[in-house]
């Protein structure tokens, strides 16, 4: 009995992205209607993503502090664990991770769904600042329901500062597309693995991280 209801819940979680993401390429405010999109691999969150991360706008002083609450980049060298990461529509596989502090661990992961994913780390109150960003490249066609527009990305939408993706806490990757980040767990801290693309970390796109 508990395997059916695990079965039905998750399905019905699946049904509701398919929805969103459906309703999002069909819409030509959301969607970037005439606008070729782009198949590239995997695109590290950088820039855009810590700018939801430090929620304190561009180049304020929150951002060390906000990076330092998270952890820090790791390096290749120190890694001591690799987990595996599995983004489907719309769950992660494993479903929560465990770790230690001070351990770095190599994520490595892969898009095995039919839509655009994100796995980002960082506290509840980081994800709920990213998904207003997100929402805005998704208002102006930088992301679709399954890519990427790279030239979109590279435009001016307004504010002055053109939307880059390099930051080593989050990652973006196209249907198919695998990538990894080295991530170095420095005190124990509520964090959470999410996907912040619009409708995804509502529908169940998230993942808690404890620590040992």
């Amino acid at each position: 009995m508990q395997i059916s209801q695990d079965f039905t819940f998750r399905t019905s979680i699946r049904s509701a992205a398919v929805a969103l993401a459906v309703l999002a390429a069909a819409t030509p405010a959301l969607a970037g209607s005439g606008q070729p999109g782009h198949g590239h691999g995997n695109m590290p969150m950088q820039g855009h993503m810590m700018e939801g991360m430090k929620m304190g706008g561009h180049g304020s002083p929150g951002h060390h502090s906000g990076m330092a609450a998270i952890g820090e980049p790791g390096k290749a060298a120190d890694v001591t664990r690799t987990i595996d990461i599995t983004m489907q529509d719309n769950f992660y596989e494993p479903e929560s991770i465990s770790v230690a502090a001070g351990e770095t661990i190599r994520f490595k992961i892969t898009n095995k769904g039919a839509y655009l994913h994100e796995f980002g780390l960082g506290t509840a109150a980081m994800h709920a600042a990213h998904q207003k960003q997100m929402m805005t490249m998704m208002e102006h066609g930088m992301i679709e329901a399954d890519r990427i527009n790279h030239e979109k990305m590279k435009m001016d939408h307004g504010d002055g500062h053109m939307m880059t993706h390099d930051d080593p806490n989050s990652i973006l990757l196209e249907p198919g597309k695998s990538g990894e980040i080295i991530w170095k767990f420095t005190k124990p801290t509520k964090l959470e693995f999410a996907c912040n693309i619009p409708g995804h970390y509502e529908s169940g796109m998230m993942g808690k991280i404890r620590f040992k």
